[in-house]
């Protein structure tokens, strides 16, 4: 039976023991993968952070000169979490940590980038209305000229009728092989600018 990526309680259960997981690629390289999108960006850019878990790509966020970063998730143990590792790394806690959930987001606020690592594939698990859900929930909260960046493992994630963005595949990140003769498997990461209104 599949995991239940979509359900709190199963973060939940999952959190309770685990202390760092890194989706599809280490933040580092993350970082270095998303890096032309980050340099028109003001170090006061709004950055939010949709599902970090146990992640720790705030903390690579904040150290590149971020000083405006808010982190999501619907797991309150994430929360406690990030502001942990926070602390550890910097010795102060100068980010945002909220409960939310990714397909509802209510957070009064707009920002320059929302960045997911994954978590629009843990979302897919819902459905491709939830996949909506978090497109449309994502748009509410971008400024103008504000843009989405999202690592998933499917090539074709956001062909999803009536999405309110504009989707580029921005790099196709080949995965690890065992063998030589191991197919050829590739992670995608997305830009996702706005459509028109």
């Amino acid at each position: 039976m599949p995991a239940d990526f979509d359900k709190q309680s199963y973060w939940g259960e999952r959190f309770a023991s685990e202390t760092n997981f890194e989706w599809l690629t280490s933040s580092a390289t993350f970082m270095s993968i998303v890096d032309p999108c980050l340099t028109n960006l003001d170090d006061s850019a709004r950055i939010l952070q949709l599902g970090f878990g146990t992640s720790d790509l705030q903390n690579h966020i904040r150290a590149r000169g971020f000083q405006n970063i808010t982190n999501v998730d619907f797991e309150p143990r994430a929360i406690d979490r990030g502001r942990m590792l926070e602390k550890q790394v910097f010795g102060d806690v100068r980010m945002s940590y909220l409960v939310a959930d990714a397909t509802q987001l209510q957070l009064g606020e707009t920002y320059d980038l929302i960045i997911d690592k994954s978590t629009v594939d843990a979302i897919s698990c819902g459905g491709e209305e939830s996949v909506l859900r978090m497109a449309e929930g994502v748009r509410r909260h971008l400024t103008d000229g504000g843009f989405w960046v999202s690592l998933s493992y499917a090539s074709g994630r956001f062909d999803v009728e009536n999405l309110p963005f504009d989707v580029e595949v921005f790099a196709k990140i080949p995965t690890p092989k065992l063998k030589s003769t191991d197919p050829d498997i590739y992670h995608w990461c997305y830009l996702l600018t706005p459509k028109a209104l």
